[in-house]
């Protein structure tokens, strides 16, 4: 039986690995910061395991979280916070709510996982169609010009210990595809205790700046502040990020 294209996100057992590999970062403070700022409420567009979405509603702010993957929203469920957020099992394309949301952020380069244009202007679509009057949308895509796949290599390893499995080390296979600036990644997790690999498969997208600002205008949306990095440093040809802040046109 074929496997899901995302199932390092959809899989239990890969999302609760997630954030032991991934946690709290410069990132979250940068979205964390944008959330007290705007005090309002807040849509977490693809929020995976919730380590942020939990944080805002700690604050005492209104917070939903929408993704996707089973996977991931059950770790967000338990987690500490976790009760909240009203958590949404489903997909940014087709998502209509009846609130309006201050701030509407997609992080963890959520963003990329929008494999073709279609898909990006209609989730950038219902992320303006939630925004309250002065709302904001944010969100970060990888700058494509660093390359930064090449770096993800199985030389790189990464490794935690944790306190379910132990001592766990990760590495990454890529695949690269020019054309349509689509990596595919293989994630691997090998357990030391038993000396078990699990593997699983991703898929992201890579586009380059005016690429991603037609797609703003198609969906109606017009950039009020863009970064290069988290310290809000303006966007230049080797900037890691592109971190977008827009409003509806």
């Amino acid at each position: 039986m074929s496997r899901p294209a995302d199932e390092v996100f959809e899989d239990f057992l890969f999302a609760s690995l997630y954030d032991h590999f991934n946690p709290w970062d410069v990132c979250d403070d940068f979205y964390l910061s944008l959330a007290r700022e705007a005090g309002g409420r807040v849509l977490d567009l693809g929020c995976g395991t919730g380590l942020l979405a939990s944080r805002i509603a700690r604050d005492g702010m209104d917070v939903t979280g929408v993704d996707p993957a089973e996977g991931m929203l059950r770790v967000a469920r338990g987690r500490d916070g976790g009760e909240r957020v009203s958590w949404i099992k489903g997909k940014g394309q087709a998502l209509r709510l009846p609130g309006r949301f201050d701030l509407v952020y997609m992080t963890g380069h959520a963003f990329q996982a929008l494999l073709t244009d279609a898909d990006a202007v209609a989730v950038l679509r219902t992320a303006r169609d939630h925004l309250a009057d002065g709302g904001r949308l944010v969100f970060e895509t990888r700058n494509p010009a660093r390359k930064a796949w090449l770096s993800w290599t199985p030389d790189k390893r990464r490794s935690v210990t944790t306190a379910e499995h132990g001592s766990i080390e990760e590495f990454y296979e890529t695949t690269a595809d020019p054309e349509t600036g689509i990596v595919g990644l293989t994630h691997h997790y090998r357990f030391a205790a038993s000396g078990k690999t699990i593997v699983g498969r991703s898929r992201i997208r890579f586009i380059e700046l005016d690429h991603l600002g037609r797609l703003l205008a198609i969906a109606k949306l017009r950039p009020i502040s863009r970064y290069g990095d988290w310290d809000r440093s303006p966007i230049s040809a080797t900037s890691r990020e592109f971190i977008v802040v827009a409003e509806r046109a």
